[in-house]
């Protein structure tokens, strides 16, 4: 059990004497999360509203297929994206294979599912009669999809915290596309497995530590922002939508 404690002080350690090699590993795990959800949320946000609010032929299996994307296996999303970015792949010449970019976008194909499917489902629990009657209030498709964010918004920033959360503790793709290149694209999470294979589990734990510490930091920004004004339950439709 010594070797535990020796982590938690060698965390400490790290944190407060601001480790060179940790804080660039951080830099890079930052860097990919944030980038990759933005992009999860660029795509997956328009999708999930599309679906979420549409009324047509094959709404239901593209719903479907959102939802059966939440249980992508990291490794074979890294491995097809792998295969694409190869020098003699159909990507190869945007040479983004073992760059930090190759990883950002293998981490926001796996968060781009858990988007569209959170926000699809959020925006379909907002009741119909809402957007009934700011149609006839006159409300644009614009104007709609802003309403059903704003209704949906505590799904949908649920959807980002896991997509965040994703982005964070995923590991398969960073390794296959990433290469787990030591100061270049190795994350949080990939380094904790360069750790233990190294026999090094007190640096491994501190790693993880740092690690859950961030994923928790971040989690309890975006539940304060989902948590926020939640008390505008009580408004009417047409309030609601004026408001937006």
């Amino acid at each position: 059990m010594g070797f535990i404690w020796e982590g938690v002080e060698e965390a400490f350690e790290l944190i407060v004497h601001g480790d060179a090699e940790v804080m660039q590993i951080l830099g890079v795990t930052l860097h990919v999360a944030v980038f990759s959800t933005a992009l999860a949320l660029l795509f997956g946000l328009p999708c999930g509203l599309f679906f979420g609010l549409g009324r047509f032929r094959g709404r239901r299996l593209g719903i479907a297929m959102f939802n059966a994307g939440l249980g992508l296996p990291p490794v074979l999303v890294g491995l097809v994206v792998f295969l694409l970015f190869l020098r003699a792949g159909p990507f190869g010449g945007l040479e983004l294979l073992y760059t930090v970019n190759g990883v950002i976008l293998a981490q926001a194909i796996l968060a781009f599912p858990i988007v569209a499917a959170f926000t699809a489902s959020a925006v379909q629990a907002v009741p119909v009669g809402l957007f009934e009657q700011a149609q006839l209030l006159g409300a644009s498709r614009r104007q709609l999809w802003a309403l059903a964010l704003r209704e949906a918004r505590v799904g949908v920033i649920g959807a980002a915290i896991a997509a965040l959360g994703s982005a964070l503790s995923e590991v398969g793709a960073v390794v296959l596309v990433g290469g787990n290149i030591h100061g270049q694209t190795q994350t949080l999470a990939s380094a904790i497995l360069t750790e233990v294979a190294s026999g090094e589990y007190a640096r491994a734990i501190a790693f993880g530590i740092l690690l859950l510490g961030l994923i928790l930091i971040c989690g309890a920004a975006l539940t304060l922002l989902q948590q926020r004004g939640e008390g505008d339950g009580a408004a009417t439709p047409a309030r609601r939508w004026r408001a937006s």
